[in-house]
């Protein structure tokens, strides 16, 4: 299981020797002290690996087994953790997995044909790709072939309800099968799902609403969209049929966000209400959004950029001693008016805003 890819930071060590090395943009270097995403990033690791799931602590929630704001954290954690070149806290992130390798943790991996336990996949993939080990070859790309299963007459998923959610809950997965396999059905799948999804559900103003009967832009499911949408298009070939179109949405709604993002650098649990308050988790999945696309060349760094690096700060502001985040709206199904929205509770260090917060770190690290 700590089999290291010998060759997975060859390009960047070349760079270096040759007196190439690829410098950070300006707006995301010369960080304040305690702000860096490398130091950042290994407090949120250091925060993730003791904790227990929920399935370990509560006895009504057992049967569920490992629930995706766990998934996503954990997928974040180790990219962080392999982009900071910490080998003992990959390593420890690694052997927390060895668990469900075996008989008995396996039983905590839900079986359900659902976007929320399908993503699992998106932790074993990403250990394959640093371990080669195939075992969590075969489990992760289990996940993504299931997924696929039975599919509806345009050849999307059926596991797909046009909830916002799902803009990263499918995409991750299918796009986290092709990074270790290569294979370019992956991407065909995500990049479909992905289109439509921006067909049925992006409106007027670049946001997007909870759902077709939901039409509320509520931060997190907005941030579902940004997060999803970057991780594709970093993987998505520059000739595929559908990239000019994801391409669109995506810096359709980053537009927008920049002219919703508070004085502070955070945006709002409704991003559209002034009312509103500030929510994290969403802003973390924005500022994941508008990094990866200034640094990919997506977007223009003199206007995001400098977006991008305030809403860092200001994230890295609310997190605690501990490097529990602020401010983060609990889960939410799709709401029925604008209070229920408003009136859903905050926490601090649930999985959902730890989660954005280690893909963000890893963006700038990248």
């Amino acid at each position: 299981m700590n089999i290291i890819r010998p060759l997975r930071f060859l390009p960047s060590l070349l760079l270096a020797a040759s007196g190439f090395a690829a410098a950070q943009p300006a707006c995301f270097s010369d960080w304040p002290e305690g702000k860096d995403p490398a130091v950042v990033g290994k407090r949120l690791i250091e925060n993730f690996l003791p904790r227990k799931f929920r399935y370990e602590t509560d006895p009504a929630k057992a049967k569920l087994g490992v629930i995706y704001p766990e998934v996503i954290t954990w997928y974040g954690a180790l990219s962080v953790a392999d982009l900071a070149h910490d080998r003992d806290l990959r390593d420890k992130l690694v052997g927390k997995f060895d668990f469900y390798l075996t008989e008995e943790g396996a039983k905590h991996i839900n079986p359900a044909a659902h976007v929320d336990y399908r993503v699992f996949g998106i932790v074993p993939l990403e250990i394959h790709i640093l371990t080669k080990d195939p075992r969590c070859l075969e489990l992760g790309k289990n996940k993504a072939d299931s997924q696929w299963a039975t599919t509806t007459p345009d050849g999307i998923t059926t596991e797909a309800r046009y909830w916002i959610d799902d803009m990263y809950m499918i995409p991750a997965l299918q796009t986290q099968a092709f990074r270790a396999t290569r294979d370019p059905v992956y991407l065909d799948r995500a990049a479909l799902t992905m289109a439509s999804y921006l067909d049925r559900l992006q409106q007027p103003n670049g946001l997007f609403h909870h759902g077709a009967d939901s039409p509320f832009f509520w931060s997190r499911g907005n941030g579902w969209m940004a997060a999803g949408a970057a991780e594709l298009l970093r993987d998505l070939p520059a000739a595929h049929p559908r990239r000019e179109r994801i391409l669109t949405g995506y810096r359709t709604m980053m537009k927008s966000l920049l002219t919703y993002q508070t004085s502070d650098g955070l945006w709002r649990q409704l991003v559209d209400k002034p009312e509103s308050w500030a929510e994290s988790s969403g802003s973390a999945m924005f500022a994941f959004g508008m990094v990866t696309g200034v640094k990919q060349g997506w977007l223009d760094q003199a206007s995001y950029g400098p977006a991008a690096r305030k809403a860092w700060l200001a994230l890295t502001g609310l997190l605690d001693e501990n490097a529990n985040l602020k401010g983060v709206c609990v889960g939410t199904n799709k709401g029925k008016d604008e209070p229920y929205y408003l009136a859903r509770p905050r926490a601090t260090g649930d999985f959902h805003g730890q989660a954005p917060m280690l893909w963000t770190a890893a963006a700038l690290l990248r």
